[in-house]
């Protein structure tokens, strides 16, 4: 089966959904599968060297998309300046800035994309057609977006094959267009979703949610969970006695996520605050904090009985766009202003190989979101090297945890409610290591990449061989 994924760049980010897209890709291709990755706007940024797993064109070209939805005569370009404007070398440059543009400026331009043949971009939209068409031949065409929902009947129709689109967060970004973008975005992004053989979600909340959020029924979104590809990950074993050794030490308390105030890490941040004055006043230690102030409000049942705990450390790790840069420096100012600027560290966007090595060196990842996620990837990454997880009780991060019980649940935006999780782990080596396996058993057993690559492979046949279920009002998933 030859099936062409459609996955929307992100300019220099490691983004979940492009992450999740490509370890799909290279999946699908390990399983025999005559599988593309086709990146839209801007190259994709992938964990992988394998350069046969991405087309070398780029659709939907950023620099076009721009300038033909503000400046007419874009539109009538002549075809050696769009072949020069949808350069990869040129793209690759733009999308190192692309990660500065916040959503609020961008509301017509994605209303106008999810417009598809209405749209302003529907040369742009010819043009992927008429090579789908004469070049790949696809089977299936799957979106890695709602986002790009404007172009999925127009493809449908042309090719007379499938489209299917992941939903991957959309309403975070939707939600943030100002009016009346916002909600012509959304009904735009409907109308294109009821158009396609199928929609996948990775979890049940998100596509609960999402059925209600682009009024499409619940049965046409089909539950296809995330999965990682395992090869050189979590071979470091974890037991109760070495993890109270590396806690001696002083254990290390990690985030991985992108920076900006959603993912919370200045949530994280006030909870290390509160941890580190109370770890201090114990130990008699008023210096290490620059506080003495007792009534941190964090002590974990049995606390006084654990073993001697060295004072901890807080190390991040996660992309960081321009605009949020100022958002870090407040966060490392307020640690700063507490005493505790040493005992942080920024490591930056790490690679595959960068991050499993992260990953292992911590006693305990804690991803306190402010709002709902769709995907976790970072919590499966963590459980496959056994780490203990912490988590905001809501969303699919939530979900995983109940699903696994390989970590704990906290009040979303309470720092307290975090820092008294952290101090439980600490000081049960035990259950941290308890945690941890049953995390790592749960993505060796359900949540991998040949796993999710054989539920895709399946559901792509049945839509294959049916046609388009949405249109029919038959379910395609649970």
């Amino acid at each position: 089966m030859r099936i062409v994924s459609i996955v929307a760049g992100a300019g220099g980010m490691y983004c979940g959904a492009c992450l999740h897209s490509s370890a799909l890709v290279a999946a699908l291709r390990r399983a025999g599968e005559d599988a593309l990755l086709v990146p839209a706007y801007t190259p994709v940024r992938m964990e992988t060297d394998d350069e046969a797993l991405a087309s070398r064109r780029i659709v939907f070209g950023g620099l076009n998309v721009y300038l033909q939805e503000n400046w007419a005569l874009a539109r009538h370009a002549p075809g050696i300046l769009d072949r020069l404007l949808d350069h990869p070398a040129l793209l690759r440059w733009l999308g190192r800035w692309s990660g500065s543009t916040r959503p609020e400026r961008l509301g017509p331009l994605c209303v106008s994309m999810l417009q598809g043949e209405e749209g302003r971009q529907r040369r742009e939209l010819r043009k992927v057609i008429d090579w789908l068409r004469r070049d790949l031949r696809p089977d299936v065409v799957h979106l890695s977006t709602a986002l790009l929902a404007g172009m999925a009947g127009p493809i449908s129709r042309a090719l007379g094959v499938p489209v299917v689109a992941t939903l991957a967060g959309e309403d975070g970004f939707v939600d943030r267009l100002p009016e009346p973008y916002a909600s012509q975005a959304r009904a735009a992004m409907g109308r294109g979703c009821r158009q396609m053989a199928a929609l996948v979600a990775l979890n049940r909340y998100y596509a609960d949610f999402m059925a209600s959020y682009l009024n499409v029924a619940r049965e046409r979104i089909h539950v296809i969970e995330p999965g990682i590809h395992l090869a050189g990950v979590g071979t470091r074993p974890r037991s109760a006695s070495a993890e109270q050794t590396m806690r001696s030490a002083g254990p290390t308390i990690g985030f991985l996520s992108r920076i900006c105030p959603d993912k919370g890490l200045h949530v994280l941040a006030a909870a290390f605050t509160l941890l580190f004055q109370s770890m201090a006043n114990e130990q008699g230690d008023f210096s290490a904090s620059g506080q003495g102030d007792s009534s941190c409000g964090v002590a974990a049942e049995g606390e006084r009985d654990s073993p001697s705990l060295g004072m901890p450390r807080l190390v991040a790790a996660g992309y960081l766009a321009d605009v949020d840069r100022p958002y870090l420096a407040e966060t490392v100012s307020r640690l700063e202003a507490r005493g505790l600027g040493s005992r942080f560290e920024y490591l930056g966007c790490l690679t595959r190989e960068e991050k499993f090595a992260f990953l292992e060196s911590l006693d305990v990842m804690c991803l306190p979101s402010v709002l709902p996620e769709s995907k976790g990837l970072p919590v499966l990454e963590a459980w496959a090297c056994g780490v203990p997880v912490i988590v905001s009780d809501h969303g699919a991060l939530a979900e995983l945890v109940r699903d696994t019980g390989g970590g704990l649940l906290v009040e979303p935006d309470k720092p307290a409610s975090l820092a008294s999780a952290i101090r439980r782990i600490l000081n049960d080596p035990a259950e941290a290591v308890a945690l941890g396996r049953r995390g790592q058993a749960a993505v060796r057993s359900r949540y991998t990449a040949e796993r999710m690559a054989r539920d895709m492979i399946a559901l792509y046949r049945r839509v294959a061989g049916e046609g388009n279920l949405a249109e029919q009002g038959s379910p395609v998933g649970r």
